[in-house]
């Protein structure tokens, strides 16, 4: 059916709506705090949902639904884990970030072990999260090449560049409180997807449920113990549990959020809540694949692969209109996505790294340096997404596993941080070298699932850093 004119004015509505509502908060921003805190005046109930857009993107949305395609709502034992590990930061990390003010996650590195360690972690973080981002807004370029035809570079580019504007203009404020529409926006979209296909659907949801039965979909445990499975209960919950406290926990990409609410109190709260409305929203998107299958009842193959069912469904079968709203709501994610991306890599790159050897800028200088620096990354997340279009299954493929590579040596190192005292940097950097070395192994040589890969990496960090550190402790008494 494709899109008509009607779907192309809502979506050229919600483009230039956005857009115009991020810019609104360029007043407010007259320093650093202002630009990458938000003021630190932001309701828990925003950085909740913020938390949840920034780490939906385009691939979640038309990945999810693929994947319970083809499987079913395993899945959802790794968004369990995602949940255990927001306890976890809550009680173990968040206490340390709230003592003092810091503007990202490595600072804490430098106050306790020194400032080699903060470059290696700042820059792992640019060099991985970049990468990752790259992918992604590649991942937009499908979604809007299949529905607007607009061709895929100029894809990339429209969403970058209408990201962009209200990202340089408003800093973290605009970036979460656009976050906050955009995830009602696809959420919204979702619910009323999931409810034009069961009107699709001959016999409506008692058909879907009884295709779904019939097919195993419903299935969300499985309790094997040994398993080179991703989905399984031991590796969803504690792997889930590693990888969140990790990416929500030492990625500045989360914890820029957290340190912009009133306080600790306030912070722990929109982090626990997130969590729950992240199992919600990634049930709703399995459920939508699920009723997708029901509808279809052919093998994925028949699209290409599984991340194009969605799309095509919304731009070939719905009505016009929703279709347009649907279309919407997927670019939401993508913008939301990236907003926080851009924001998260520049003020790393500002504070872990500019203001360290020009610690004098005045505080206009600084607002505007870090938006040049905002505007630089747009070009580095452009330019990857572009390589994407020419290398698409390996770049895709290592721009999304490289960020959970890193994770694992990031979290046992801030572990090693909150959780011993006589760890030095010598041994913590030796630490983390060596659990990189051993995520980079898992992943590139043995079929040991993605799930375990943060896990296993930061606890090696933890064991070798502590080790080394007591052994380099031994020989400087000696000597």
């Amino acid at each position: 059916m494709g899109l008509n004119h009607l779907d192309f004015v809502i979506i050229a509505v919600y483009l230039i709506g956005i857009t115009l509502f991020g810019i609104q908060f360029r007043k407010r921003q007259r320093t650093l705090r202002d630009y990458f805190l938000a003021g630190r005046d932001i309701p828990w109930w925003a950085i909740a949902l913020s938390i949840v857009a920034a780490e939906t993107s385009t691939l979640t949305i038309i990945s999810i639904p693929g994947l319970a395609y083809d499987s079913n709502f395993t899945f959802l034992q790794l968004v369990m884990g995602y949940v255990v590990g927001r306890f976890i930061i809550a009680f173990v990390l968040l206490p340390h970030y709230f003592r003092g003010e810091l503007f990202t996650a490595y600072e804490l590195i430098e106050r306790r072990f020194g400032s080699r360690l903060r470059t290696l972690t700042s820059g792992l973080f640019l060099l991985t999260r970049g990468a990752a981002e790259g992918v992604r807004v590649y991942a937009v370029s499908i979604v809007v090449s299949i529905a607007l035809g607009t061709g895929e570079i100029a894809s990339i580019a429209i969403i970058t560049v209408l990201t962009l504007i209200y990202t340089f203009e408003g800093g973290l404020a605009a970036v979460i409180w656009t976050d906050v529409v955009q995830t009602a926006i696809y959420v919204g979209g979702t619910l009323l997807g999931l409810a034009t296909i069961i009107h699709f659907v001959p016999g409506g949801w008692a058909h879907i449920h009884q295709v779904a039965v019939a097919a195993d979909k419903f299935r969300i445990f499985d309790f094997t113990l040994i398993s080179w499975k991703p989905y399984t209960f031991w590796a969803g919950v504690i792997g889930g549990a590693f990888l969140t406290t990790a990416s929500h926990g030492t990625d500045q990409l989360i914890v820029q959020r957290l340190l912009a609410a009133k306080g600790q109190r306030e912070s722990a709260t929109a982090l626990i809540s997130s969590g729950a409305a992240i199992l919600f929203q990634f049930a709703l998107f399995l459920l939508l694949g699920v009723m997708l299958f029901a509808y279809y009842m052919v093998p994925s193959s028949q699209f290409g692969k599984a991340d194009r069912i969605y799309p095509t469904f919304v731009v070939t079968r719905m009505p016009h209109g929703i279709s347009g709203l649907l279309i919407a709501a997927i670019l939401a994610a993508a913008m939301s996505n990236l907003s926080a991306a851009l924001n998260a890599l520049s003020s790393s790159t500002i504070v872990d790294f500019y203001l360290r050897f020009r610690p004098q800028t005045a505080e206009p200088s600084r607002v505007t340096i870090s938006r040049v620096s905002t505007v630089a990354w747009a070009i580095v997340l452009f330019a990857l997404a572009v390589l994407c279009l020419h290398r698409v299954g390996r770049v895709v493929e290592v721009g999304l596993q490289i960020a959970a590579v890193a994770q694992g040596a990031l979290l046992g190192v801030f572990l090693l941080g909150v959780l011993t005292r006589r760890t030095n940097e010598n041994g913590a950097m030796i630490g983390m070298l060596c659990g990189f070395a051993i995520e980079l192994w898992l992943w590139l040589s043995t079929p040991v699932p993605f799930t375990w890969y943060v896990a296993i990496g930061s606890i090696v960090t933890f064991a070798v850093g502590f080790l080394a550190s007591r052994s380099w402790a031994r020989t400087k008494s000696r000597n």
